[in-house]
């Protein structure tokens, strides 16, 4: 089950009451430098990034790969490991707006974490050390340490892997 805070509105949908829960400079400034760190191939640039303009935790020797897309609006919610790879046109999300209500949750990526390319991290998850996510897949539960996980719905391929 993923944790996440529930905040419900009144009126249109959430998405159309965004800028009531973000400042729209907020998510201005963030958009221009997220999209600055999807085409850097510099993986020292796009960590002082994350780490310095966007508030993310990211760990010693992360690598974003290109076209990587963090939550714009929420992307302090984000935490990573050292070490971890995110795949190639990846997305980590923090928050979910619906017709009723808006919810947001921390990301937690563990140490020496496979991230494959085309995945979508939903809000609320923790991804434990070593894990390592198959290409194509949709991280809408926990996934244990040292496990390998693919698909939508995300399926446990083989847990425990040898321990390094």
């Amino acid at each position: 089950m993923r944790k996440m805070d529930k905040y419900p509105v009144d009126g249109p949908n959430a998405l159309w009451q965004i800028y009531h829960t973000v400042s729209k400079w907020k998510a201005m400034r963030n958009f221009v430098f997220i999209q600055i760190t999807r085409y850097s191939p510099s993986l020292r640039m796009k960590n002082w990034i994350y780490r310095h303009v966007l508030g993310m935790k990211v760990g010693e020797h992360t690598a974003f790969a290109l076209m990587v897309m963090v939550d714009v609006f929420f992307p302090e919610k984000i935490h990573i490991g050292s070490n971890t790879i995110i795949g190639y046109n990846t997305t980590i999300l923090a928050h979910e707006y619906l017709t009723n209500e808006y919810r947001l949750g921390d990301v937690n990526i563990g140490s020496h974490v496979m991230v494959g390319a085309n995945t979508t991290i939903l809000p609320g998850v923790t991804i434990g050390d070593y894990a390592i996510i198959g290409a194509g897949s949709v991280v809408h539960k926990d996934v244990a340490p040292y496990s390998f996980v693919a698909g939508n719905p995300l399926q446990t391929i083989r847990e425990r892997m040898n321990e390094k």
